[in-house]
């Protein structure tokens, strides 16, 4: 079945919750960094979900991921802030559900942007690229920045009621 692109944007939103570990309330003096996503001529900020600062880890409720439609063979370019390229990075690829990720690319440490993947390198037309942050200090996982991406012509399959937990490696 077909369905808009906002209601493929509701799907890739609705399944958020799928991909967080649980770590501690957000703490009004931390600000965490965002994350800039580029596909094709297309720039977004990327907010964390959850960001470790200063050992304690801080999840953050009301973070909606940005959803990008893209054509195929669109490249796309993910750049960190210098502190997260010093701790090294990963990009997971996972399903429109956020449910099953489905790849990960290492990013070397020190590296700021990653530009290796396009829109036509992943096989659903609705999927979800997440920065993770490598562990480091007191926090398994320290950074996680979700994004969204909805490839043209594609179809969206309706999330299940009871949809299995992930957690991103670390």
């Amino acid at each position: 079945m077909s369905s808009s692109p906002r209601a493929a944007a509701l799907v890739l939103a609705g399944a958020l919750p799928v991909v967080l570990a649980g770590c501690g309330g957000p703490s009004a003096s931390d600000t965490p960094p965002d994350v800039t996503v580029t596909a094709g001529p297309q720039e977004v900020t990327a907010r964390p979900t959850q960001y470790c600062a200063e050992g304690e880890g801080q999840r953050y409720s009301g973070v909606t991921p940005p959803i990008i439609e893209v054509s195929p063979g669109t490249p796309i370019a993910l750049t960190v802030p210098d502190d997260v390229a010093a701790n090294g990075w990963s990009v997971q690829v996972f399903d429109e559900r956020l449910e099953e990720r489905i790849g990960e690319v290492d990013v070397e440490a020190g590296t700021t942007t990653y530009e290796g993947i396009t829109s036509s390198d992943v096989v659903p037309a609705a999927f979800y690229l997440v920065v993770v942050e490598d562990r480091h200090g007191e926090c398994l996982l320290t950074g996680s920045w979700p994004v969204g991406f909805l490839r043209a012509g594609g179809e969206v399959v309706e999330p299940t009621p009871t949809a299995p937990s992930a957690t991103p490696a670390g």
